[in-house]
């Protein structure tokens, strides 16, 4: 490609070194990016909505002096409101929808100086783990575009996976983070409950259950957007403990001896495929070379109570939200909104508010019990997706008649995402390891409660003693 050639070298802290040291300017950087989302975009239909001129404006408006000053940036259409610029979240119903002022996420990753230039393709109301809605059709996996590139954050994940940007913001209210992270071989972290604020439009996502952050395609880059944007907001019902220094300071710091478990038992028994179980005990087995503590250890929790607990907090969500749109006045109709979305109101609408506050406090006892285990060991590790890899488009349907079984298939592709939902806990993705084919396989690492730190420190370790920044998928070589 012309311009700006050594563009995908570098990560977002890289590429923002270079322009604090005038090596290169945000003009050419975001040139490089718009080049790459033009190139690559058809393959993948990752961006639902090019921003180009409002990132050439916030250039030639004056860049905040931030940190991460001219490093483009896209925004998932789901949360991160954009003053002036359309949030569809997926669905027709709220296509015509427009905030007013940006939120506070935004108001953070710009005076960063992130230059904001698009935004990204999810699920309808980010209720699935892959992103194939019907307003704007299914998102590729850019490894193999037969295959899903998760969800709901899938258009996000697809865009740094395909290396048009080296990041880009997502969201995970049951592993919509990590899940695109595993699928397109990105770091993908859930923070902690609290870390990052909803203001001004929300105290919390779902019931606790949703955070906002990215995918990376490093692990100082996931730090370094979290050191921007962690901190309360005016109004917050709670906020997690701040950390003791930047997050980024943790990365490449010494992790000491840790005392590390791994588990391959789902809470709701789905089964895992062999190539999970294998990356995860070759990862255990790495963890114990570089000088942890690793054993084998299965957190007493109720794991029975995990996906229908969920279910109930979900649902009662879901028909609140189908009531939200700001201006038409009414709920959603059954022929707005896609199957799954009006079935899973359906079970929201059949739960009592007895109900709702038992799932609020089951989902609180499951936070008890894994700080219990924490006592004992400082990180958990997991497989990332029970199937090991993506599996294809269209077996997550949202456009299927039975809600049960469309459930059912969610979390028997990723049982150990949701579970970290409910307790709080920081999780991160690592694209550690590689199936037969060639596709990501992911390893999710768990700390207790507010410990960002130790999972940077740790995922660092892991990043140094086996790269992954260098894999590419065919078609960004081809496209090169």
């Amino acid at each position: 490609m012309a311009g700006f050639t050594d563009y995908e070298a570098h990560d977002a802290v890289g590429l923002a070194a270079l322009v604090a040291r005038g090596e290169t300017t945000p003009e050419e950087v975001l040139e490089a990016a718009v080049e790459r989302v033009d190139a690559r975009d058809g393959i993948v239909n990752a961006v639902t909505n090019r921003l180009y001129d409002y990132g050439r404006q916030a250039i030639a408006d004056g860049l905040p002096d931030g940190p991460l000053k001219g490093v483009p940036y896209l925004l998932k259409d789901l949360g991160a409101s954009l003053a002036g610029c359309p949030t569809t979240r997926g669905c027709r119903f709220f296509e015509d929808v427009v905030p007013a002022e940006d939120s506070e996420h935004v108001r953070r990753l710009k005076r960063a100086g992130m230059v904001i230039f698009g935004r990204t393709n999810t699920c309808e109301l980010g209720l699935s783990l892959t992103c194939e809605p019907q307003l704007h059709g299914a998102t590729k996996n850019p490894w193999d575009p037969a295959r899903i590139s998760g969800g709901s954050s899938g258009g996000a994940a697809a865009a740094v996976g395909a290396r048009m940007l080296p990041a880009a913001h997502a969201s995970d209210g049951f592993g919509s983070i990590r899940a695109p992270a595993a699928c397109c071989g990105l770091v993908g972290l859930k923070p902690t409950r609290g870390r990052n604020t909803m203001a001004p439009y929300l105290g919390e996502g779902s019931g606790g259950l949703s955070t906002e952050h990215a995918v990376t395609l490093s692990v100082r880059d996931s730090a370094a957007i979290l050191d921007a944007t962690r901190g309360p907001g005016a109004g917050d019902p709670y906020s997690a403990t701040p950390p003791a220094r930047p997050f980024l300071a943790e990365v490449g710091a010494d992790p000491g001896r840790l005392r590390v478990a791994f588990t391959t038992r789902t809470p709701n028994g789905a089964p895992v495929e062999a190539e999970a179980r294998r990356v995860l005990e070759e990862t255990a087995t790495l963890a114990a070379d570089l000088g942890h503590h690793v054993e084998e250890a299965d957190p007493a929790i109720d794991g029975g109570a995990v996906v229908p607990t969920f279910l109930t907090l979900m649902g009662v969500n879901t028909v609140v939200n189908l009531s939200s749109h700001p201006s038409a006045g009414r709920a959603a109709r059954e022929d707005e909104v896609e199957r799954i979305t009006w079935l899973t109101a359906k079970l929201g609408e059949a739960a009592s508010s007895a109900d709702y506050v038992r799932a609020t406090q089951t989902m609180h006892r499951l936070g008890r019990q894994m700080a219990a285990f924490h006592r004992d060991h400082d990180l958990l590790l997991t497989p990332g997706l029970a199937t090991g890899t993506a599996v294809k488009l269209g077996w997550l349907d949202m456009m299927m008649e039975d809600v049960d079984e469309y459930w059912r298939r969610v979390f028997h592709f990723s049982p150990f995402t949701v579970w970290f939902n409910l307790t709080g806990q920081p999780a991160v993705m690592l694209p550690i390891g590689e199936s037969a084919g060639g596709l990501p396989v992911a390893v999710q690492a768990v700390a207790p409660y507010g410990d960002e730190a130790t999972l940077f420190r740790f995922a660092a370790q892991l990043e140094s003693a086996r790269p992954w920044f260098g894999r590419k998928p065919a078609m960004v070589r081809e496209t090169a």
